[in-house]
């Protein structure tokens, strides 16, 4: 296999070294990559007899963090140490939308970017402090971010912008890159995950310009996250006691099964994704009882160690193989998750914070709750109701029919109240009227081929609905 594999990764090289649309740092930087790959560093299975339960010293409860100072000179302080960064490489696709997925209206007519910059602005305007915005956008979302964020420019908050790699799919039948292959466009290139962060923001020079203004940390997550908003008790935390890196956790509910969980692992913290747990304990990873927490994809970290770590080329992640298909051809693409770093930092974190900082809208069961009277907004920040008695959040399920933002928004003529619903299921052509009220468990089930219409005002409490009789 060995020999095999050198002679393939020296085909390889020299393909990869004529591709012309990518930086000497991306043909490296991938280079490596697929020879880690090709050497076993796959995410590999955890002996499961060393796993530990990390202590309160690894994962530390949210509660327990010291108060924010009460001074805002104190506060402007730790404000100026910040870098907010926000992962912006992903499409709109999955929810019927082009372009990046960041600029989908979220509430009131505001998309996800628009609520992050009033965020950080407000910061800034409160304290006098100057806390940037970095978005990592993808070749996919680049042309598209340029064009959106010149609607800021006024803002109190500096925008900066830089691209992840860009790295060519692997042939998986004879170990070329497919832009070799006469594969010219978009398809033939893929953004290798985000552990791709930290060798960006270093290559891109957005590193040393942040260190060289006396930045110490960046707040990292998912631009899809509204709850992922700046924490001054986290970040006091994380500067007087020289945490390296803290990735944020939550506790899981039976929704979030499949998340990566901390363990202490061999004397070190480490994320466990399901991937490299073993078939026989699968169940066992997947239960609420053992693995209490899962990994929200806040993660803060310092830009010191970040330089420190890329230099020495030490961020050697798990790489995720993901399979794909062009046009009929078997491809690779191969992958690193920034919250499996967390291993490699000195004194790492994990914060258990509130299910409040985990509110990503990944469909438009999500949209609808986060439009609904379950949530307001306050300068820029999505708050929930307090009226609301229960801790957790009605499950929806809607069909596909309302897969697509424009679809989702035209079956609604308002959204629905939902302060007191445990559950809804829609199925097939349902339209809603305006101020429906929705209590309970709901299920809603158009017959095929019939238009079913809730009129407005009505109010449906523990009911299942399945034709116009039913109301």
């Amino acid at each position: 296999m060995a020999a095999v594999a050198t002679a393939n990764i020296d085909k390889l090289k020299s393909e990869v070294g004529s591709l012309s649309q990518i930086s000497d740092n991306e043909k490296n930087g991938f280079i490596n990559l697929v020879s880690r790959y090709v050497s076993g560093g796959e995410a590999e299975h955890v002996e499961w007899s060393k796993i530990q339960t990390p202590t309160d010293e690894v994962v530390v409860p949210y509660d327990g963090l010291a108060p924010t100072p009460d001074d805002p000179a104190e506060i402007k302080k730790l404000l100026d140490k910040l870098v907010v960064l926000k992962l912006n490489g992903g499409l709109g696709t999955t929810m019927g939308c082009t372009g990046p997925k960041s600029v989908i209206e979220v509430r009131n007519g505001l998309t996800f970017l628009d609520l992050i910059v009033i965020q950080i602005e407000t910061l800034n305007n409160k304290y006098g402090s100057s806390v940037p915005l970095l978005l990592m956008n993808s070749f996919n979302t680049h042309d598209d971010t340029q064009k959106i964020v010149e609607k800021y420019t006024k803002s109190n908050v500096q925008i900066h912008t830089f691209n992840q790699s860009q790295y060519p799919r692997l042939v998986v039948e004879d170990f070329s890159p497919l832009p070799s292959k006469g594969q010219t466009g978009k398809d033939g290139w893929y953004p290798p995950g985000h552990g791709d962060v930290f060798p960006s923001l270093k290559n891109s020079g957005k590193l040393d310009l942040l260190l060289s203004q006396g930045k110490e940390y960046v707040f990292v997550a998912n631009s899809d996250n509204l709850g992922a908003v700046v924490d001054l008790k986290i970040l006091n935390h994380l500067i007087h006691k020289k945490n390296e890196y803290c990735m944020e956790v939550t506790p899981k509910t039976l929704a979030d099964v499949k998340g990566g969980t901390l363990i202490s692992y061999e004397g070190r913290v480490q994320l466990l994704e399901i991937a490299q747990v073993p078939d026989a304990h699968v169940n066992e990873f997947k239960s609420i009882e053992k693995f209490k927490i899962f990994n929200t994809n806040n993660l803060w970290v310092n830009l010191n160690a970040i330089k420190r770590l890329v230099e020495a080329d030490a961020l050697k992640m798990e790489i995720i193989p993901n399979p794909k298909e062009v046009d009929g051809v078997k491809v690779l693409q191969l992958e690193t998750a920034a919250g499996a770093a967390i291993r490699f930092f000195n004194h790492a974190i994990g914060i258990n914070v509130p299910r409040s900082r985990f509110l990503p809208v990944k469909a438009t069961s999500d949209l609808l709750l986060v439009q609904s009277d379950l949530y307001t907004l306050e300068d820029g920040f999505v708050i929930r109701n307090k009226a609301r008695t229960n801790p957790a959040n009605p499950t929806i399920e809607l069909g596909p029919e309302f897969k697509k933002v424009g679809n989702f928004l035209s079956r609604f003529k308002s959204i629905p109240s939902i302060l007191e619903l445990d559950s809804l299921k829609v199925s097939g052509d349902v339209w809603f009227g305006a101020g429906v009220v929705l209590k309970g468990k709901v299920t809603i089930t158009a017959k095929s081929g019939v238009k079913l219409e809730i009129p407005d005002n009505a109010v449906l409490e523990n009911k299942d609905i399945n034709g116009p009789e039913d109301l």
